[in-house]
């Protein structure tokens, strides 16, 4: 009875506990579906790797920076995913060993990220070797290119100096210069320098000439500029560069430039495409292909004014350059050729001053005006200031100063009643 009584306790507590039957088929089969799964993403990732190491070995030829760089990220990012396959492994399939499982767990990280910074460590050096290799080969492609071009100009020189060189070459090598000027207000600084020293230049056979056609040069100046104090009486050249300076430039603010103007409206590109067509060419050339272009137009209209027929006639004796002149021609004697050069350099600084957006602006000094540093430079270098002295006043402008996109150039002017250090 004992017995019996005691299986049917047993018996008892075992109905009163809740089974819930685990279809074990089903279990494996799942997990033999998830390991499947697992396996196959693995496959993909390493096909994924080996992909990406392969572009990262085509980026190398041709030695592409930022092809490597994307391939680099590209190899990182298919390690990363194998880290995560690995770990989602583990967390789903814990081992239990005599060892704490988080320390070995933990252990397993560790080591498992260290490899990571190790095959990361290659790389990086393998990159780095592989840089400096280039940019060792650069270097010294750079300083043959350089020594190159060194032999070329000094060989065109030679040729050019015997007149061997071909017109071709002269053609080529003004294209090329086309194409890699950049406008920029340091380009119009130059420019400016440029036609101030052709206002010089031409002011010089000009006073040679007065002189030889017995000119009286102090009346002269005074005549352009009365009331004007020179240090000394060499100074009264800028007399004649004042005057050369205020015809030339009547007319600049205008973007006709006080020709007759056009139904066509010329761009800012327009502009400085005019200013490269003809920088490097030889004005007569220019003249010689069309002689009525705009830029011939200016030139006689400008010598015209510069040149006045009492001079002209002391000049030569008669006007027969200034009637060829006034007939649409452009004589090639020496002294025309040089106010074309004179022409030329104020042509193009006009071309360039309405390339910029902004338009550059003109700004000139009256004779009286009060020194300013800001605005205005002394033509003359060496001049004394004594303290407690006014600030001296302008005599002279001999080249009006520009703004540009914020940029002041100053004027060039002479100081009048100023002393100069010998």
């Amino acid at each position: 009875m004992l017995r019996t009584g005691h299986k049917e306790t047993e018996s008892h507590d075992s109905n009163n506990q809740k089974v819930y039957p685990q279809p074990i088929d089903e279990t494996v089969n799942q997990n033999k579906e998830s390991m499947d799964a697992l396996i196959l993403k693995i496959f993909n990732n390493i096909s994924s790797l080996k992909a990406a190491y392969i572009e990262l070995q085509n980026a190398h030829t041709p030695y592409d920076p930022d092809k490597i760089q994307a391939a680099d990220k590209l190899v990182i990012e298919e390690l990363m995913k194998l880290s995560e396959l690995k770990h989602s492994y583990r967390d789903k399939n814990p081992k239990l060993t005599s060892a704490s499982p988080k320390d070995s767990r933990l252990l397993a990280e560790i080591q498992e990220q260290q490899n990571l910074l190790k095959t990361y460590e290659v790389m990086v050096k393998k990159f780095q070797s592989q840089i400096q290799t280039r940019d060792t080969e650069i270097v010294e492609l750079q300083k043959q290119i350089q020594e190159s071009s060194q032999r070329k100009l000094k060989l065109e020189k030679k040729l050019k100096q015997r007149g061997l060189l071909p017109k071709e070459s002269e053609a080529f090598e003004e294209e090329n210069n086309f194409f890699s000027i950049e406008l920029t207000p340091n380009l119009f600084s130059s420019a400016v320098d440029s036609a101030y020293k052709s206002i010089h230049d031409f002011s010089k056979p000009l006073i040679n000439m007065m002189k030889t056609a017995g000119w009286d040069l102090d009346a002269a100046a005074n005549a352009i500029e009365p009331g004007v104090l020179y240090a000394k009486r060499a100074h009264k050249k800028y007399a004649f560069e004042s005057h050369i300076c205020q015809k030339m430039f009547s007319g600049f603010q205008e973007e006709s430039f006080s020709m007759e103007p056009s139904n066509l409206s010329v761009s800012d590109e327009g502009f400085f495409h005019q200013f490269l067509a003809i920088r490097a060419m030889d004005p007569l050339d220019i003249l010689s292909q069309n002689p009525d272009s705009v830029f011939g137009k200016f030139s006689r209209k400008k010598y015209l004014l510069v040149v006045h027929p009492k001079m002209e006639a002391s000049f030569f004796g008669n006007l027969d350059q200034r009637n060829y002149v006034m007939s649409g021609g452009h004589p090639r004697t020496p002294f025309y050729q040089a106010f074309l050069k004179l022409a030329k350099s104020i042509w193009l600084l006009h071309r360039l001053a309405f390339s910029f957006d902004p338009k550059g602006k003109v700004f000139q000094v009256k004779q009286g005006t009060e020194f300013s540093e800001v605005y205005m430079e002394s033509v003359v270098k060496n001049i004394i200031l004594e303290e407690g002295d006014s600030r001296p006043k302008v005599g002279l402008m001999v080249m009006p100063g520009f703004m540009i996109g914020g940029s002041v150039i100053q004027s060039l002017v002479y100081l009048s009643g100023v002393r100069c250090a010998e």
